[in-house]
């Protein structure tokens, strides 16, 4: 016999009392449970229950429009969460999407921090279609999107609105040892309408800055094991390419090659693991979205996505990004050892890299190469203190084929004070030995650093430098800010992390202050402010900032904007610039499932940091969220930044980048997807479908190509025209075995 539902149109008879850090004991099942999506298996009639949800957004732990029951039980392998969410089924949103894909959509969220110290946590979303989404969170840098775990879900649309069932694998999760559990657990509900509509479990105060301290209390949990056993990944890579002969004329194509990898990772214990993978495929199925970079003099940054390094990917991060993962481009092997205690993490990693990017930072500007083979080790470790406060160190050290090598030695904090204001910081200490090879970087012995003592040429040069930074932060219901100082000396340098510049020094502070509307239009209003100083370790100011604006959100369409203006002055290249200012504006709705978009629009007076000369500047972003069948998804979206000479009119830059991607979702296993991309700056096309069937975030088979288009002149006349000028068609499976 299943649970029994009562009419879930109003809220239980009780009055109603939001009820802070609530706590809940339960039991293990005395039945089976399958996920399928409805709570019908005698395994939760023992569960426990809870049905006292509040709505923490936008209202403030007021009483939820419509009601929601959840169940918690557990087995020997593991945590099952049950939900009832009453609702009209004609309103509910759902989408038909690859994991981790959906956006605007009913769902219900499981939160757990099983260490209880508010440093990190795991997020479960489950859409009513049963489409899973995973997070992991850290108090030092947020949201990790990329994050997967193997966990299972089902969802089923009734007449009284959907159910869902989650169940987490003990082995999928880390836990401290010992007989008996007590974890922190919240409870979501994610209701988009009009407003987007948040239900938690757990009451909030809006004036503590520690959310996952407020989360509920879970008991009972007894004899249960966190992840152990070894599990393989191997892969099978195929591809075969072409590209436009060097003539311009005809197309050359090679031969189709392939090759293999192998993954492995064995958990030693409840708190160790290793992994270890051989030519392991570092390969990105879905290509980084172009950058406008026409008026960039650094090297872009994109999102980590290779699933390698999303194991303990909370431990390894810090303020200054020291270790940037992308950096460990094009290994031949590669290990990682990651462990958790009570309160301490440790990770290690170490790869062999074939084709090593070395980034050189400069006051302007960055120089990326390639500078061949290297051998990365990063050492990483942190304590907890109390609660959501650590401290901890980072060693990294990159050994080059041409006895170059770069090592920095970190320390970091993140200390919460009080309710309201936190400090945290990290010093950097930095030793560089630069290869001894000319030859790879010629024409850069012009560029010099350290006052000139110092070029960024491959000369044998020898140095040590520093980084800082530190952050007074406060958070609260109405009143925010953060008070940041930064800086990076002359001889600073990283082979591991992303560090663009050197030689500055940076003060900032920036505020705003909520104002929340109980009624009418508005829902939220937040005037902001900020002041920006940088300087050269000279004293020489290099740039000046202040300004200010207005952000909100209505009670219409999830609607929200943005109105703001700054004004300041740069010194670029020994030439002042003053009067330079920028306005700007944000809108973006929801306004009903199938249709979305968000807009931007700037305008103002800057600096063309490539050639020189201040001017006339305008931006625009635009997108839209189409969804004319559930298992369809258009994303277009469009990028656009000029400037023009105030004094000349001369163009001083121009780029726009159009980029669409298409989705269609057969089943929860097949997908299509086409990504179409246009750079007019490049004058360059992009066109990659792609064929995905996915039993887990890791047991996938891959099936697409790449077609790239670039515009080429005629010898025989002045006349351009459009041709293919690379090609690849791919295929990849890799399949995960678990023991």
């Amino acid at each position: 016999m299943g649970l029994v539902l009562t009419d879930g149109s109003a809220m239980a008879s009780t009055e109603f009392k939001p009820v802070f850090n609530p706590k809940l004991t339960i039991e293990r099942s005395a039945a089976p449970i399958k996920i399928d999506g409805i709570l019908d298996d005698a395994g939760w009639q023992s569960a426990g229950q809870t049905r006292n949800f509040v709505e923490r957004s936008p209202g403030d732990m007021t009483e939820p429009e419509v009601r929601t029951d959840a169940f918690i039980t557990y087995d020997e392998d593991n945590l099952y969460v049950g939900f009832f969410c009453y609702d009209d089924p004609a309103t509910i949103r759902a989408t038909m999407c690859q994991r981790d894909e959906f956006g605007g959509d009913d769902a219900v969220v499981l939160l757990v921090d099983p260490y209880g110290d508010a440093t990190w946590a795991y997020e479960f979303f489950v859409n009513p279609y049963g489409i899973q989404k995973d997070r992991m969170w850290t108090s030092i840098g947020g949201e990790d999107a990329g994050y997967d775990l193997i966990w299972e879900s089902a969802a089923q649309i009734t007449d009284s609105g959907y159910q869902v069932e989650i169940a987490v694998p003990f082995s999928s999760m880390r836990f401290p040892g010992g007989d008996v559990q007590t974890w922190k657990v919240d409870l979501w509900r994610n209701r988009p309408r009009e407003s987007f509509n948040q239900y938690s479990w757990a009451a909030y105060d809006r004036n503590e800055q520690c959310w996952v301290c407020q989360w509920g209390t879970v008991e009972g949990i007894a004899n249960v094991q966190p992840g152990k056993g070894l599990e393989i990944l191997p892969t099978l890579v195929a591809n075969q390419s072409g590209r436009i002969s060097e003539t311009g004329e005809g197309f050359d194509n090679s031969k189709v090659d392939g090759e293999a990898s192998l993954a492995a990772k064995y958990s030693v214990s409840s708190d160790v693991t290793v992994e270890a993978a051989y030519n392991p495929d570092f390969s990105q199925i879905e290509a980084d979205a172009g950058q406008i970079d026409v008026n960039s003099t650094i090297s872009l940054m994109y999102p980590e996505r290779r699933p390698f390094f999303q194991e303990g990917s909370d431990i390894f991060r810090t303020l200054f990004m020291s270790f940037y993962t992308r950096s460990v481009n094009d290994p031949q092997f590669t290990a990682k050892l990651t462990g958790r205690g009570d309160r301490s993490n440790i990770g290690f990693l170490t790869a062999v890299d074939e084709n090593t990017p070395y980034m050189i930072p400069m006051p302007l500007r960055s120089i990326v190469l390639n500078s061949g083979r290297s051998v990365v080790n990063v050492l990483r470790g942190n304590r907890s203190l109390g609660t959501s406060s650590q401290l901890g160190f980072m060693v990294t050290d990159r050994r080059f084929e041409n006895d170059g090598s770069g090592t920095i030695m970190a320390l970091d904090g993140n200390i919460r004070l009080s309710q309201n204001y936190r400090v945290d910081g990290q010093f950097v200490f930095s030793h560089t030995q630069e290869p001894d090879d000319s030859a790879m970087t010629a024409g850069l012995e012009s560029f010099t650093f350290d006052k000139g003592t110092k070029t960024a040429a491959f000369d044998g040069e020898s140095y040590t430098g520093g980084a800082f930074i530190t952050r007074f932060i406060r958070e609260a219901r109405a009143f925010n800010f953060t008070v940041d100082f930064n800086q990076v000396d002359r001889t600073y340098r990283t082979q591991t992390g992303y560090d663009p510049w050197n030689d500055y020094r940076n003060l900032t502070f920036r505020g705003y202050y909520n104002i929340f509307m109980e009624s009418g239009l508005f829902e939220r209003i937040s005037p902001n402010g900020f002041v920006f100083h940088r300087w050269n370790f000279d004293g020489d100011r290099r740039n000046r900032q202040f300004g200010g604006g207005l952000n909100g959100e209505l009670r219409l369409a999830q609607t929200y904007f943005g109105l703001n203006f700054e004004s300041g002055s740069e010194l670029w290249l020994d030439v002042q610039y003053d009067d330079l200012w920028s306005a700007s504006m944000d809108l973006g709705s929801r306004l009903n499932d199938q249709l979305g978009f968000n807009f931007r629009i700037r305008h103002g007076r800057g600096i063309a940091y490539r050639t020189g000369g201040k001017g006339e500047e305008w931006s625009i972003t635009a997108g839209l969220n189409l969804k004319p069948l559930d298992r369809l998804t258009i994303a277009p979206n469009y990028r656009f930044s000029k400037s023009t000479h105030v004094d000349t009119d001369e163009e001083l830059y121009r780029q726009y980048i159009a980029r669409t991607r298409f989705g269609f979702q057969a089943t929860r296993e097949l997908s299509v997807r086409l990504v179409v991309q246009y750079d007019d700056f490049y004058r360059h096309w992009d066109i990659d479908p792609l064929l995905t069937y996915r039993l887990s975030p890791f047991s996938v088979f891959y099936l697409g190509s790449t077609f790239d288009y670039s515009e080429f002149s005629n010898v025989n006349d002045d006349r351009t025209q459009w041709k293919q000028s690379q090609r690849q068609f791919f295929m990849k499976l890799q399949y995960l075995f678990q023991t």
